[in-house]
């Protein structure tokens, strides 16, 4: 039987920080069980570490170069997606689905809730809340839906982990915190190896672990919900976040910490999706595709990802790289990132920091393992990364800082440089376009073309197809190009 409604789950700067993806000290178990009857996509990454540009690219299939949300959908910032009707709210509609949004919406312009329902296809739009009120409604969403007879497509967003100013809070900090729920040391402490391993760190995660187990019941609320509405036999759960954790060396940096993160998917009624583990790296872009292919609704052409069905279901790679990139956070700080099966090359475009803060707090109470004060130093123009011998991307081996020469590693550099040139042509990158006014913008651009012309383009068909998202008539790049002078 094909499934025929949608249950879209999705949270705020999570990363893979559940038991399922290894982490011995949180307490996830109901998404745990949830992933014990699902596939779980163990190397999943966003098209940035960033809110609003991440979101977009999840929920329209395309890249944030192609989104046109280059940075935060809120004010003072204000992107906005260039075609509201790309979102997947309007393309179900189409097919007679009833649509709802609830909780977090931070894919698009920030509006009062009717008018971004009118905007990106919802029939209901209910933005906000902490937990409880994101599983009330949701839960009243599938309740009024089961006796609709129509198919539905329901998205529910939970805040939390999100970071959130409470009165728990030490002065200068903001944490984790929320209603209901307080630090969880219980099981220890997961602190990440791009942190040093100390008091405010392990501070800091005990409050991560206690928001984490947070969100993680109200997901298992819902859960029981549908299963008891009859609806869990014909509806598709994806569950996702939109990038890694909200901590220094994770979110704002397109390293596997910030670009990393959960994709679980239950499909019922196709072989292979039950019980499994992926360790294909996979794409946000890839689960639009994925969605339209498993409810048996023609392929979206327009999508820059490919559908992971022949993954789960035969084993067949769907792609060779995956791509990320940064523009905008709270300053602008364009980087752009391309990362293969052993190595991920990233490419800074402005001397900015070497690490975005991403705590919102005045006071720091973690801080990167290989920076004594995470403000201080400066990123290089590019960067290398064995992910084999080095996964936690501690130790550049950019041209000019390995000890000695090596030509396998040259080879390797160069492909990706041709490999993310090719790509940033496709989305019709704003940084290839935009007149370089910084030395750092030149360096790095003359960089990537200076591998490519040393050794040519890609070898056709080295590449699983990641065309551009509107098609093969590429839109006009100049809205995005006299972007970053509007904002």
């Amino acid at each position: 039987m094909t499934p025929r409604n949608v249950l879209f789950l999705h949270c705020h700067d999570l990363g893979r920080f559940l038991g399922t993806y290894g982490v011995a000290t949180v307490g996830t178990p109901h998404l745990d069980a949830f992933a014990d009857g699902a596939v779980v996509f163990e190397q999943a990454f966003a098209t940035s570490p960033t809110c609003s540009p991440s979101r977009a690219s999840l929920f329209t299939g395309a890249y944030p170069q192609r989104t046109g949300v280059l940075g935060l959908t809120h004010q003072p910032f204000g992107w906005d997606l260039l075609d509201p009707s790309t979102h997947v709210a309007h393309r179900l509609r189409r097919y007679g689905y009833r649509t709802e949004l609830v909780g977090v919406h931070h894919e698009s312009l920030v509006l009062p809730d009717d008018e971004v329902a009118d905007r990106l296809g919802f029939d209901r739009v209910r933005t906000g809340g902490s937990r409880d009120t994101v599983v009330a409604r949701t839960v009243e969403a599938l309740e009024s839906a089961a006796d609709d007879g129509r198919p539905f497509y329901l998205q529910a967003g939970f805040h939390e982990p999100h970071r959130t100013a409470t009165d728990r809070d030490r002065p200068g900090v903001m944490g984790f915190l929320g209603d209901g729920f307080g630090p969880d040391p219980s099981r220890g402490h997961a602190v990440p190896p791009y942190l040093h391993d100390d008091d405010g760190a392990r501070e800091e995660i005990a409050e991560l672990q206690g928001a984490v187990g947070h969100m993680d019941a109200g997901v298992g609320a819902v859960l029981a919900r549908l299963d008891e509405l009859g609806l869990a036999e014909s509806t598709v759960v994806l569950f996702t976040t939109d990038h890694g954790l909200a901590l220094p060396g994770a979110k704002c940096t397109l390293y596997d910490a910030g670009l990393g993160v959960a994709l679980i998917a239950r499909v019922p009624g196709r072989p292979g999706w039950v019980g499994r583990r992926v360790a294909d790296a996979v794409s946000h872009v890839d689960v639009l595709p994925t969605l339209f292919d498993v409810l048996g609704l023609p392929p979206e052409a327009e999508a820059a990802g490919t559908s992971l069905a022949p993954l789960v279901e035969q084993g067949h790679p769907v792609r060779r790289y995956t791509f990320g990139q940064q523009s905008h956070h709270i300053y602008y700080d364009p980087k752009r990132s391309v990362r293969s099966a052993t190595h991920k090359l990233v490419v800074n475009f402005d001397n900015a920091p070497r690490a975005m803060d991403p705590t919102q707090s005045w006071v720091h109470r973690s801080r990167p393992a290989d920076l004594r004060v995470p403000t201080i130093a400066t990123s290089r123009a590019v960067e290398l990364y064995d992910l084999v011998r080095d996964p936690d991307e501690l130790h550049d081996l950019s041209p000019g800082l390995a000890d000695a020469a090596d030509p396998a590693l040259d080879a390797t550099f160069a492909e990706l440089c041709r490999a993310l040139l090719d790509w940033m042509r496709e989305t019709d990158d704003p940084l290839l376009t935009t007149d370089p006014g910084s030395a750092r913008h030149r360096l790095a651009l003359d960089t990537l073309r200076t591998a490519e012309r040393a050794h040519g383009p890609l070898p056709a068909g080295r590449e699983v197809r990641h065309r551009s998202a509107h098609g093969s008539a590429p839109r006009d790049a100049a809205p995005l190009a006299t972007a970053y002078d509007r904002k």
